[in-house]
């Protein structure tokens, strides 16, 4: 069943395969076939026509409430894969047209089974003329539709060999049909339906059994010139019927037959695909309405892969009693576990400079959506280490850069200790004390032809805080402030740099999400795991999936340094 999730939608078995024991205790023609193993498995056999043939007339009496008998010469058919032709019709015609008035349809070749008219007929009403070549077929095909009291909705007629659409509808021109389907035969000879030839060698043979007749198996020129010929009388009959359709067997007739259709003009052409179990088929669909809405055909891709597991990693109960004491936040310290992690995750996101807000989420969790803009989880220790060697590789000081300091420290001293005398004797000295200001001016601005820029930063400090305690000084000193005013502007201005540039030895740009830059995008789920917590790392998009996975073991890491250190 690996091709089970691809069945069309509304198929009944889409979801639910048919339960063998089930159908084994119901009905003893089916139990006979039915093998249980030592462990209990239920299976059946796929390569014995009797037990194929038991399995189809079970599912149409159990799930359809049909009768129906099938020699084992001709084409037994399979239940789930035939439904899918059904529902794809309904598609076609559309859900709307199929409740609101009679639906007629042709069945090309409608086999001894009759399964699609009786079918049609019980799920949807439709009427149905199907067409047959074999005298075994068609004598078995009236006989499933007048045991099934069918007879009112399903005409079967013989018809000759080599006849398809023109010869079935010359008696009842009249009448638009709104479809038409077929299950041709899908081999040219005996040896391409031996699989000489015409199946891959590295594909596993069947897993079941090919009961049809030769009329129902092959035909000359296989599928691709059967489905032609029903093109060539499509192009006759136009309007006469609203879609055209064909079943196939194989995936590379499909393209042909869709440049057979480009080439002749027709205007609305589909396709889709049938699975079912291990067994693939593809559909054509061709109309000459306008009106007519077509389903989307499937995907060039079909992706059958599992969705993708969220990358985990558990906090132990005891990690999260330690990280009680050692989360620093404004806020007061969580009493929940989730918020403990969830708090010690946010600091670590915080410092990593990754984007984060909490989102709304179930009861008993803590969601958060990230957006990393920048990777600044690997390498730390590099980084960490750059920094040390770039503040140890910082250019000293040269022996005459150190006398100039000394002497910028000896003028504060002298200038501190003439302004404590001025304002000591102030009253009784203000001569001396101006004599004394006006050398000291003449120091300064000496001093300043060799003061390099870092030399008068302690001078200005200083100055500072005794302008603050005595304003009279301040008005005496300003000689001195306006000499030391451009080394202060120069000091501060490099002092700024050395800082940014220490904080930021790299250049890195405060993170900001503008125009769609960004490594990628995930949500992060904490919950409870029994008494342990649990974290999930969705992803959403980005550029690599492996970025969230080292963002994980970064973010686990340092959860449990947190604890350590």
């Amino acid at each position: 069943m690996a091709l089970n999730k691809s069945m069309h939608p509304r198929n009944r078995y889409k979801d639910k395969p048919p339960d063998f024991t089930y159908l084994a205790s119901r009905y003893t023609e089916f139990q006979q076939h039915v093998h249980t193993s030592l462990t209990g498995k239920v299976s059946l056999n796929f390569k014995d026509p009797e037990a194929v043939r038991a399995l189809t007339c079970t599912l149409l009496k159990e799930d359809f409430g049909l009768t129906i008998d099938i020699p084992l010469e001709r084409l037994i058919p399979t239940v789930p894969l035939r439904l899918n032709y059904i529902h794809w019709v309904e598609d076609l015609i559309g859900s709307d047209t199929v409740k609101s008035k009679l639906i007629r349809g042709i069945d090309i070749g409608t086999g001894a089974s009759c399964i699609y008219p009786l079918l049609g007929a019980t799920m949807n009403g439709w009427f149905f003329l199907a067409t047959e070549v074999d005298d075994m077929c068609f004598n078995y095909a009236k006989k499933n539709v007048e045991q099934n009291n069918l007879s009112d909705l399903i005409k079967v007629v013989k018809v000759p060999q080599k006849t398809l659409l023109m010869d079935a509808l010359k008696e009842e021109s009249e009448i638009v049909y709104d479809f038409c389907m077929c299950n041709p035969p899908f081999f040219a000879n005996q040896l391409e339906a031996k699989g000489v030839n015409s199946r891959n060698p590295s594909r596993p043979p069947p897993s079941s059994v090919n009961t049809g007749g030769i009329t129902e198996i092959m035909a000359e020129g296989g599928e691709l010139e059967f489905v032609k010929r029903i093109i060539h009388d499509s192009l006759q009959l136009k309007k006469r019927l609203r879609w055209y359709s064909c079943m196939l067997g194989k995936k590379c007739s499909l393209a042909p037959l869709k440049e057979e259709l480009r080439q002749q003009e027709v205007p609305k052409v589909t396709h889709t695909e049938f699975c079912q179990g291990r067994t693939m088929r593809w559909a054509l669909a061709w109309s000459f309405y306008d009106d007519v809405i077509m389903p989307s055909p499937p995907s060039k891709k079909r992706k059958l892969e599992k969705p993708r597991k969220p990358i985990t990693f558990i906090v132990l109960e005891s990690t999260i009693k330690e990280l009680k004491n050692k989360v620093v936040s404004s806020d007061p310290v969580p009493t929940e576990d989730i918020e403990v992690v969830t708090t010690g995750i946010e600091k670590i996101l915080a410092e990593l400079k990754v984007l984060y807000k909490r989102v709304p989420c179930g009861k008993g969790e803590v969601s958060l959506f990230l957006t990393a803009i920048q990777n600044s989880w690997v390498h730390v220790r590099r980084k960490k280490r750059d920094r040390v060697r770039q503040l140890r590789e910082l250019p000293r000081a040269t022996p005459n850069v150190l006398k100039s300091t000394e002497a910028d420290q000896t003028t504060e001293k002298q200038c501190s200790t003439n302004i404590g005398s001025v304002g000591d004797e102030e009253e009784s000295d203000l001569g001396n004390s101006a004599e004394s200001n006006a050398e000291i001016g003449k120091t300064m601005v000496v001093a300043e032809e060799e003061l390099p820029v870092n030399g008068g930063n302690n001078l200005l400090n200083k100055l500072h805080v005794d302008q603050e305690n005595n304003v009279e000084t301040e008005e005496k000193c300003s000689q001195c402030e306006t000499s030391f005013a451009d080394c202060k502007t120069d000091d501060a201005v490099e002092q700024e740099i050395s800082c940014s540039t220490m904080a930021n030895p790299e250049g890195e740009d405060t993170p900001k999400e503008s125009g769609g830059c960004f490594l990628f995008k995930c949500l992060m789920n904490v919950k409870k795991d029994g008494k342990n917590g649990r974290v999930e790392m969705h992803w959403v998009e980005g550029q690599n999936r492996d970025l969230m996975n080292q963002l994980s073991t970064y973010l686990r890491n340092q959860i449990f340094r947190l604890v350590v250190s």
